[in-house]
């Protein structure tokens, strides 16, 4: 099986006593170990799409099975069980705690996970120094670039080892070279065979990619193998 399986997925949202029809049926699946951009310009579903995805929405209609597990029916505290069991999230904001030390932002999953405190900070010094942080694991994140809060965020999304990675628009706080580098860590990620999904408005970001699925009109648009 898929690692994640969606069938004629529909989101309908009641805004102003209006439907939206976010998403109109979309069906697809990802494999283990694959690395996927998704594409498409604003209200065209992608966001909607990728918090399905994230299990932090659900769908009105459709099936979604992540890893096994029935996703479209669970409630409130199964979906924050499997967040943080399947899912790391890095987010164009970072979305770090601003008082806390990189140390401390990543051993955040660990404890949700309920990991012995013996166990988190030796867990969380390994995985900041798999992004190049080992020397800046006492510094908060306004003692840090851009670059380096999101590899402290990145440190963060995998340190519970989930199934997959998913990134909302990495980049798009960074400057060029420093999008570069984050997007080359990407590349290392794949490599070693961890499942990424990439949401992303920007085409060179997106080629970095396997394989590109693009959104219109709350649709599967295309999808597509990268050359």
């Amino acid at each position: 099986m898929s690692l994640i399986c969606l069938d004629s997925i529909c989101r309908r949202y009641e805004m102003g006593g209006e439907t939206v029809h976010a998403l109109r049926g979309v069906t697809l699946s990802i494999e283990r170990g694959e690395y996927v951009a998704i594409m498409g310009p604003s209200g065209s579903g992608k966001s909607t799409l990728m918090n399905i995805i994230g299990c932090l929405d659900t769908p009105s209609s459709g099936t979604y099975v992540l890893n096994g597990n029935a996703v479209a029916e669970m409630d409130d505290n199964d979906l924050a069980d499997i967040r943080n069991r399947e899912i790391g999230f890095v987010f164009q904001t970072f979305n770090l705690l601003s008082r806390s030390t990189a140390l401390r932002n990543v051993e955040l999953p660990l404890i949700y996970a309920g990991v012995d405190i013996d166990e988190r900070g030796d867990i969380a010094r390994a995985a900041l120094a798999d992004v190049g942080l080992a020397d800046r694991v006492e510094h908060r994140p306004d003692e840090m670039s851009g670059g380096q809060r999101q590899r402290v965020a990145l440190a963060r999304a995998l340190v519970n080892k989930p199934s997959i990675l998913l990134a909302d628009e990495p980049t798009g706080n960074l400057d060029s070279k420093t999008g570069d580098e984050i997007l080359a860590l990407f590349d290392a990620l794949h490599a070693k065979g961890n499942t990424l999904i990439v949401v992303t408005h920007e085409e060179d970001v997106a080629r970095r990619a396997r394989r590109i699925i693009r959104i219109r009109d709350g649709l599967v648009a295309s999808d597509e193998a990268v050359s």
